[in-house]
């Protein structure tokens, strides 16, 4: 059992025993106790009573054995508990089973003389034990003499019906078996519990009567306290805590009923306090004689409650349950000491925060003592800890009020409270010692400000350190804030400094506003009457003070007199000088005073290079703020950034409208990365960069803002392009043209990159520029100078070869200085996708014949668009190849190409040599140009035309020719026309422009629609030179099926008249062969086996003769097979066709393999027909007519 515990859990359920006095007073008696005794305590007890639907279990119940002569037989008035009396008698006989005489003739006098006592006493059970040898043996004799035994006897004469209430044991000291008293225990336990059920029963009713005579005259609360306790001391005894609990709870709750009914006659004052009340352990049953003071109806009110919360929290300390014993004494001396407020005049000086602070120590010092025994870890060790913590902060609390009230505290937060305590009496010398607390460390604190500060310092620290064992960060840095406060007081500044800075991080996490506002307020405060430096510690200070107050919407927590407005004022002005006198920026990411939002609304500069972007500034602080730049960072998909940057002197309360600049041109759409608002070297940044697919935006405003750009057409540009000039096989080469627009660039510097390939800077050339630049190539850079307006350089940068891909993506950088603005350096960073593949890609058939050869070249467009060939030529090396003669079979004047991805060109050319194959490389040479290029050529060559019969600038041109483009790209109606006619339609948009550039755009529709196609191609056309290697064949073989009009005629000889089907036709087959186009020299002089096989045609020839052979070639040879032809049926037939395949060489091995000589054959018959007619003749059909 725990200490300090009412008597009545030391109470021990009584079990008389009896027996004649020789057997009491022997020392066998002595080892039957003693063995008797070991089986004690009974465990495992379940008691299931009539007026409870649950079992309850006992785990162990203590049994004190008591001789029965020893027990008073008293009545009283005063019920203390069911347990007084015994439950159980037990009557214990010691005899040999066998002595029926000796039974008959004494002991069952004995037992009834015991009976007749014991079943006069109510609510008790009763129980006889004989106590037998274990050798002893049963009764034995003959017909006339009686049976049975000594036990048989008892059980005969004593048991009831309801009941067996005898047990025999056969036991001796030598032979002491546990298992031998196993029935005989089993037996207690049932006579215990029934015992107690029916004294339980009859109390309850008792109780229940008392109760429903509350409303009755003479009813008596106390009378009713003492009856229902008595319930619970007795399920206190037989260990049922939670029984005994919910007793003392109902007394509570009846208590409240009285309470609340102003029915208190029963009771004292509300509280009569005496020597020591204000200092003494509140959980404490034996300061004074709570019971006596309730028998007498004196007791007060204050003792009364103080008495039911000690019952109930022993009890709860039974169970383990300390956390609840600690929150129930909380919210007693919370509850109880507002009551006291009522009656504080009464009261000694201080009597009520002594009171509470002594409880709710003596409280944690009790529970302490009682969780000594316990095993308490985890999640209930750390709600005993934060409970123990909220009573120490109890305790702390009235420190509080007896500082502020003795002088020792300032009258502010965080230790003024709402609760004002009474005034001190003018002269304490006059208090009487009992008027006067007895706490002797209130005492010494009330006296001396430094024991105050020792023990106020104690008790917060025990507090914090309970709170951090119970894991409870949030109340312990609470209470470093009153520490902080503490040394602010008593002027400790540089610990409260530290204190005050490091809390607000603690803070923040758990949202606690108002508290963070108020630490860095008391920091700024202590950090100034310090007098030290406003350095790069206090602006950080004042920054996240300035979070904090604007998160808290203006803290309510802020204590100057000279309102919210001037102080703020006060600090943003001393932060724009701290930030001024700092050596180095200072960077503070994400501030919430400010937000930096981008309105959308853009607009090009128009007389300079350069964009304007409209930005809203929301200062949320009351009052202005100091301020130098703000700026803006926008970044494109190719990760390139550009700034925009305004100056302002300061910013008002509210939305501001700012215009930013940036003094590059760019267009398209840009992502709002970042923003940044300078105070001197103070720099606020925040990003708004694409938010996380794992974090949801909660509002609108974060979600990631685009901003778009027009085109400014008069900046400056940089353009990628293949060149103008392609030659396969030769380094790989890209085009770069710089276009200064509008500016006269004094200097400008171009720096390519790229992932894919390597440029050689250091082999550019300027590619057709007809006003002379100024070039110098430094550190991988190309550097320009002196370039005037509306001038575009173009240069050619050699590069290494493109990996396998379609696209090179380059990152393109020129920075420049114009002549307008010498001191602005400007950087334009873009990022270009060249097209690496050729627009066109041609195809090459080749066809020997004899000493020609003839190539068809066919040339198809790459992609969806449509490509313009003004020439395609066949060309050899610069004066010709000697024998060798290359005719086109078209006229130069046949016009302009159009290629669409449906419709290819196609080029022949033949090549005659007399001195057989060409091994010379020859060259395709085609001139092309995209239709878009060719229309815009047209386009910008009528614009110039109608602004040169007016006056507009030159942006009215760029714009003239870019309206008309988007228009043509609008609608694409127009090509079909044009690829025909050379007349461009150009649709008609809805511009919206003034009316000067529409009276522009119409006359340029009108030339437009008048233009037609050039009878000789004009303008700019690219070229590509692709090598042409000329193929090798070993053999040409020439085939040829004649039809002779006799078997034995001449092939000089006339045909036949007429061919008829079915009729055997004479013809022969020769076969021309010619090693004239053969890889080698001496290829002449080869011979080389071939193979003919000529082709079966079942539905229009049959072939008969020598349909497949071998033959040997040699050059210009002709080798002749006589065959016959039958035609299958008659009209326009062509000839059979015939294959020659060569064999392969003997001797000769390539690869591993036999070589097998290149062969081509076609057919010289392969456009002859034979006309076939039907064989004449004559057939008679008889026709039926009919019967008759």
């Amino acid at each position: 059992m725990m200490a300090d515990v009412h008597s009545g859990s030391n109470q021990r359920v009584l079990v008389s025993y009896s027996a004649p006095q020789t057997i009491l007073s022997s020392a066998k008696w002595q080892q039957v106790r003693a063995a008797l005794t070991a089986q004690l305590p009974l465990r495992n007890i379940h008691w299931k009573s009539a007026s409870r639907t649950t079992i309850r279990t006992i785990q162990e119940l203590d049994v004190s054995l008591v001789p029965l002569d020893t027990i008073r037989d008293e009545h009283t008035q005063i019920p203390v508990t069911l347990l007084e009396k015994p439950l159980l008698n037990i009557y214990i006989v010691v005899c040999q089973n066998t002595d029926i005489e000796g039974y008959r003739t004494t002991v069952k006098k004995q037992i009834r003389d015991w009976h007749s006592v014991i079943t006069m006493r109510k609510n008790q059970e009763w129980l006889i034990l004989h106590i037998v040898k274990p050798d002893a043996k049963a009764p034995s004799g003959n017909f006339f003499q009686l049976k049975g035994s000594v036990y048989e006897k008892i059980k005969a004469d004593f048991n009831s019906e309801k009941r067996e209430r005898c047990v025999q044991v056969s036991w001796s000291s030598e032979t002491d078996n546990p298992a031998v008293w196993a029935e005989f225990m089993n037996k207690v336990k049932d006579g215990v519990l029934s015992a107690f059920d029916s004294a339980v029963l009859q109390r309850e009713e008792e109780v229940k009567r008392s109760e429903s005579q509350r409303q009755m005259p003479g009813w008596n609360f106390c009378t009713f306290f003492i009856l229902k306790e008595s319930l619970a001391n007795s399920f206190d005894g037989v260990c049922l805590f939670e029984d005994a609990y919910n007793q003392y709870d109902e007394l509570e709750t009846t208590f409240y009923q009285v309470l609340k009914e102003k029915n208190l006659s029963w009771f004292g004052t509300l509280i009569n306090p005496s020597d020591g009340d204000d200092s003494s352990p509140l959980l404490s049953v034996s300061k004074k004689p709570y019971r006596d003071l309730i028998l007498a109806n004196t007791i007060s009110i204050f003792d009364l409650r103080i008495y039911l919360l000690s019952r109930q929290c022993q009890l709860l300390a039974q169970k383990g349950r300390m956390n609840e014993i600690c929150r129930k004494a909380a919210a007693f001396l919370g509850a109880f000491g507002r009551r006291l407020r009522d009656v504080e005049k009464n009261l000694a000086p201080f009597f009520l925060q002594s009171w509470t602070y002594s409880s709710a120590l003596s409280v944690v010092s009790q529970c302490d003592q009682w969780a000594s025994t316990l095993d308490m870890t985890g999640s209930r060790l750390n709600a005993f800890n934060a409970a123990k913590g909220e009573l120490l902060e109890l305790a702390r609390n009235q420190l509080d009020m007896v500082g502020v009230r003795v002088g020792h505290l300032p009258s502010k937060p965080p230790f003024a409270t709402a609760y004002e305590p009474l005034p001190l009496p003018v002269d304490t010398s006059e208090v009487s010692s009992t008027s006067r607390i007895s706490n002797a460390e209130i005492l010494a604190a009330i006296e001396n400000g430094d024991p105050f500060y020792e023990l106020y310092v104690t008790t917060t620290n025990r507090a914090i350190d309970m709170y951090a064992k119970a894991g409870r960060r949030k109340f312990a840095l609470r209470l470093h804030g009153s520490l902080a406060a503490l040394d602010l007081h008593r002027e400790h500044l540089a610990t409260a400094l530290t204190t005050y800075t490091s809390l607000p991080a603690h803070y923040a996490p758990h949202m606690w506003n108002s508290l963070e506002t108020f630490m860095l307020s008391r920091a700024l405060d202590t950090h100034s009457d310090m007098k030290k430096p406003k350095d790069t510690e206090w602006i950080h200070i004042l920054l996240s003070f300035l979070k904090s107050y604007i998160e808290n919407l203006g803290s309510e927590l802020l204590l100057h007199t000279g309102g919210q407005v001037t102080y703020m004022t006060k600090l943003v002005n001393d932060m724009s000088h701290a930030a001024a006198e700092l050596d180095g920026d200072l960077a503070h990411p994400d501030h919430p005073a400010f937000s930096i939002q981008v309105t959308g609304n853009t607009r090009i500069a128009e007389t300079r290079d350069g964009c304007f972007l409209n930005i809203s500034v929301r200062n949320r602080l009351p009052c202005h703020l100091p301020a130098n730049e703000v700026s803006v960072v926008l970044a494109g998909r190719d990760h390139e950034q550009y700034k925009f940057v305004s100056s302002i002197e300061e910013l008002p309360p509210g939305v501001t409208t700012v215009a930013l600049f940036c003094p590059i041109s760019i267009t398209g759409t840009y992502l709002h990365e970042s923003s940044e608002l300078c105070i001197a070297h103070l720099r606020l940044q925040w990003t708004h960069r694409k938010i996380p697919a794992s974090k949801t935006p909660r509002t609108f405003n974060e979600l990631p803002v685009l901003v778009r750009f027009p085109k400014d057409l008069l900046a400056m540009d940089v353009k990628l392009n293949q060149p103008t000039s392609i030659e396969l096989g030769e380094p790989s080469t890209l085009l770069v043209t710089v276009s200064t627009g509008r500016n006269y660039v004094s200097k400008a510097t171009l720096k390519l990159s790229s992932p894919s390939v390597k440029f050689r800077l250091g082999d550019a050339r300027i590619s057709g520029d007809k006003k002379p630049v100024e070039t110098e190539i430094i550190n991988e850079t190309i550097c320009l100078r002196k370039i005037a307006k509306d001038q575009s350089v173009s240069i050619r940068i050699p590069h290494s070869d493109i990996p396998a891909f379609n696209a090179m993506k380059t990152m393109v950088e020129v920075e420049y200085i114009t002549d307008a603005e010498p001191t602005i350096v400007r950087t334009l960073r873009v990022s270009r996708i060249l097209q690496t593949t050729l627009p066109i890609s041609v195809n090459v058939e080749d066809f020997f014949r004899g000493t020609r050869l003839l190539s068809k070249f066919t040339i198809s467009t790459t992609s969806h668009q449509h490509v313009r060939i003004s020439d395609a030529c066949l060309e050899a090396q610069e004066g010709g190849l000697d024998g060798v003669k290359i005719v086109p079979t078209v006229t130069k004047n046949r016009g302009v190409i159009t290629v669409t991805p449906a419709q290819p060109a196609n080029f022949l050319f033949y090549i005659d040599s007399s001195r057989g194959p060409v091994r010379e490389t020859l060259t395709l040479h085609i001139k092309y140009r995209m239709l878009r290029e060719e229309v815009e050529e047209i386009v910008g060559n009528v614009a110039s035309n109608v602004i040169s019969k007016s006056s507009p600038t030159a942006h009215h041109w760029v714009t003239l020719v870019n309206k008309l483009i988007m228009s043509l790209e609008h609608d694409a109606t127009w090509v079909d026309l044009y690829g025909l006619t050379g007349q461009l339609n150009v649709p008609v948009m809805q511009e919206n422009v003034d009316d000067e550039l529409i009276k522009l755009l119409d006359q340029a529709r009108k030339l437009l629609q008048d233009h037609r196609h050039p009878s000789l191609p004009i303008g700019h056309w690219r070229e590509i030179k692709i090598p042409v290697d000329v193929p090798y064949m070993n053999i040409v073989a020439a085939t040829r099926v004649q039809i002779l009009s006799t078997p034995f005629a001449d092939i000089s000889a006339p045909k036949p008249l007429s061919l008829y089907a079915g009729q055997p036709i004479s013809a022969v087959l020769m076969i021309h062969t010619s090693f004239h186009w053969g890889s080698s020299t001496n290829d002449k002089n080869h011979r080389y086996m071939l193979r003919y096989d000529i082709e079966e045609m079942v539905k229009d020839w049959l072939v008969s003769g020598p349909k497949r052979g071998d033959f040997t070639a040699s050059d210009g040879g002709t080798h002749s097979v006589p065959i016959t032809l039958i035609a299958l049926h008659h009209g326009e037939l062509a000839l059979p066709k015939v294959v020659v395949t060569a064999l392969p060489i003997a001797g000769e091995l390539t690869m591993g393999s036999m070589a097998i000589p290149s062969i081509e054959a076609y057919q010289v018959h392969g456009a002859e027909k034979a006309l076939v007619l039907p064989r004449g003749g004559r057939s008679t059909f008889v026709i039926g007519m009919g019967s008759g």
